[in-house]
């Protein structure tokens, strides 16, 4: 049940970070749940190693968009440069 779970929250997670972030990001929904998940771990992990909240606090939630949102601009700025 928790994969289910973590998939369900990587994909709200991936549709906020393209909500927020500008500009036109052509993906599908695998790609936007896989966003969405990675960006999770990677906030998850900014955050605690710098100390800005624990494990289970609301703020990992805010930083799991964050963090989405930066593979975002990774994956953009990526797209750019192959083009």
């Amino acid at each position: 049940m928790s994969i289910i779970a973590t998939i369900i929250i990587g994909f709200l997670i991936g549709l906020l970070a393209r909500f927020l972030k500008p500009g036109n990001d052509n993906m599908g929904f695998i790609m936007t749940t896989i966003v969405g998940i990675s960006g999770s771990f990677l906030g998850s992990y900014i955050g605690q190693f710098l100390g800005i909240y624990r494990v289970g606090e609301p703020a990992g939630f805010i930083g799991a968009i964050f963090g989405a949102i930066l593979i975002l601009l990774i994956l953009s700025s990526l797209a750019k440069r192959k083009s």
